[in-house]
């Protein structure tokens, strides 16, 4: 007797299908603080595929600032912004920002996906044109596809097809759209020269943040600080405060006007519950940290060029990435899944990147690094490297029945 349901019948194959090209995702349960050494599915690792970049997800500090505030807050925040839920923990976390930005005004969203999904939404739509690097994160190319506006994806950072393009469009209201640290290579945009090219068209320029904002520039204010963008240059400027900031949530930041109006029309943000205080609040400590403990960001910086030195000796093959996203490109995706399958044998937890996040042929290790990790840990790494690599290319079947579970993706 078949028990499946017409839903589960339709559903089945598309799953099969994925399952029989290598690109099936499982989840694995982490059992410990998010900080090098992890505990996932019982198991001790090394973790080098964390987003925790300054090492504050599990700081002291912002664990007992939350913990403050929830004694005073309580935990949810019971409405949205607009309702009954902007406690002066969020008030005061969005002047801190937009202090530390440089900004007229910052906005809280409780994540980034939502916080492009409404900038995006709010400020174009029919009639207009919406520009996105080919490589851009998921949430800003489906805010393009989702406003309505015409959508257009350009080379990755190259300026002359995006002039091309913006020679062409007839468009009322033209917004480009960038990740300002691209988070499956770790390159950069080239920010002042997409903002020269903005201006020089009467477009708008938006920088997604996300793997920047903390990490760049000499106080942590991110690629806005580390290319001396200003307010007019980079209108619209997304950061998220889960990775470098180690919290929760997101924030767009800009004119006072620009806020008004996503105050007004950006509905991820009008019918959404507020973050809870306490994360607010905790990150107002996070922020406190980013710009008093610069050693972080320059041990950080160590880390990357000590690992990239030691890559090169053994040949991988890196991305033009001087951040913290440091991927080794391999691109089968069962080689690379056998690669991170006999690292996790060796307890290093890396995660195999694979279609569709990135193209076909281009699967890779996204390797991450935290402040928090040392460089005998970065040597750890590269010795394992060494050897699995090594193994491969002695033997690929020995390499990929390694593991019987499927690594972290």
């Amino acid at each position: 007797m078949n028990n499946q349901s017409a839903l589960d019948q339709a559903l089945i194959p598309a799953l099969a299908e994925r399952k029989a090209a290598n690109l099936y995702r499982a989840r694995h349960l982490l059992e410990s603080p998010q900080t090098p050494n992890v505990i996932v599915d019982g198991k001790n690792y090394l973790a080098f595929c964390s987003n925790d970049y300054l090492g504050l997800a599990n700081h002291p500090d912002v664990i007992s600032a939350f913990k403050n505030a929830a004694n005073n807050f309580g935990i949810g925040s019971g409405a949205s912004h607009l309702v009954a839920g902007h406690s002066q923990e969020h008030h005061a976390l969005e002047e801190e920002i937009a202090a530390f930005t440089g900004r007229d005004r910052a906005l809280l969203f409780s994540t980034g996906y939502m916080a492009n999904l409404g900038a995006i939404t709010a400020l174009v739509g029919q009639g207009d044109a919406v520009f996105e690097d080919r490589l851009n994160h998921a949430s800003l190319l489906d805010g393009g596809l989702l406003s309505g506006a015409r959508f257009q994806r350009f080379l990755h950072n190259d300026l002359d097809n995006l002039q091309t393009r913006l020679q062409k469009t007839e468009a009322n209201r033209k917004l480009i759209v960038v990740d300002g640290v691209f988070s499956m290579d770790g390159d950069c945009a080239p920010l002042p020269e997409l903002a020269a090219l903005a201006q020089k068209n009467n477009a708008w320029l938006m920088v997604d943040d996300a793997h920047g904002f903390g990490c760049l520039g000499k106080n942590g204010g991110g690629s806005a600080e580390h290319f001396g963008l200003t307010q007019n240059e980079l209108p619209i400027l997304m950061g998220t405060l889960g990775k470098a900031f180690g919290t929760f949530g997101a924030f767009i930041a800009g004119s006072e006007t620009l806020i008004e109006t996503l105050i007004q029309f950006a509905r991820p943000y009008i019918y959404t519950t507020a973050m809870p205080p306490a994360i607010a609040a905790a990150t107002r400590v996070s922020l406190r940290l980013v710009q008093t403990e610069s050693w972080r960001r320059e041990h950080l910086q160590q880390l990357i060029t000590h690992f990239r030195e030691g890559a090169e000796r053994l040949g991988l093959q890196l991305t033009n990435s001087t951040t913290p996203i440091q991927p080794i490109i391999v691109g089968d995706e069962v080689k690379t899944l056998a690669i991170s399958a006999a690292l996790a044998e060796r307890g290093i937890l890396i995660v195999a990147i694979r279609p569709p996040t990135v193209a076909a042929g281009s699967s890779r290790l996204r390797i991450t690094f935290s402040a928090e990790h040392t460089l005998t840990q970065v040597d750890d790494l590269l010795s394992a490297l060494a050897d699995i690599f090594f193994q491969w290319s002695l033997s690929p079947l020995t390499l990929s029945k390694s593991m019987e579970r499927p690594p972290i993706d």
